[in-house]
């Protein structure tokens, strides 16, 4: 399909896809989906959940594809993704269970396996605003405006949030970092 980072050819892509091609979806989709599964995963924090969520995302990509206004195709992709993860975890009742996850054990083995899973532990319990700034800056490489735009906040809120997530990700895994390769 060729280059997909061509910045003239997504363009074109973008606007094609609000007249239903089919073919521009097909670009668009190849060219986001890993992003938008990795946000759902790090935001529903299971696989089953984070793949009917995606799936939902791209049929809602598709359903509401002439909103798109053509400013800034991964914002608005990330704001569709951000109302279905939400969507996702009201209604899962078990999203008490969020809860266990704050205890988890910091005796681990010493490998990257270990650390990546608490890693992943603590990104789930972060608060929702926070946990979805972050998950927007340091795993999509959002831009803080980026970040702004998809969550519908002011740009300083948003500096503040992904400020806030580092920091609680940091009081958690202090105590990981100083045990596997010390103080």
């Amino acid at each position: 399909m060729g280059n997909m980072d061509d910045p003239e050819r997504l363009q074109r892509a973008f606007e094609d896809l609000r007249l239903g091609s089919a073919e521009a979806f097909h670009l668009l989709y190849e060219r986001y989906n890993k992003k938008v599964y990795r946000f759902c995963l790090r935001m529903l924090g299971d696989e089953d959940s984070a793949k009917d969520t995606f799936q939902e995302i791209f049929i809602k990509v598709y359903e509401h594809r002439r909103e798109f206004r053509g400013k800034n195709f991964q914002a608005w992709l990330f704001t569709i993704a951000r109302h279905t993860c939400l969507n996702s975890i009201r209604t899962r009742k078990e999203h008490e269970e969020f809860d266990e996850v704050v205890h988890f054990s910091t005796s681990r083995n010493e490998s990257d396996i270990g650390l990546k899973d608490c890693i992943e532990k603590a990104i789930a319990i972060l608060p929702i605003p926070l946990r979805e700034a972050l998950l927007l800056r340091e795993y999509e490489e959002c831009s803080y405006q980026e970040i702004a735009d998809i969550l519908n906040i002011e740009l300083s809120l948003a500096k503040i949030r992904v400020f806030r997530a580092r920091e609680i990700m940091r009081k958690l895994l202090t105590p990981l970092k100083e045990e596997l390769y010390g103080a």
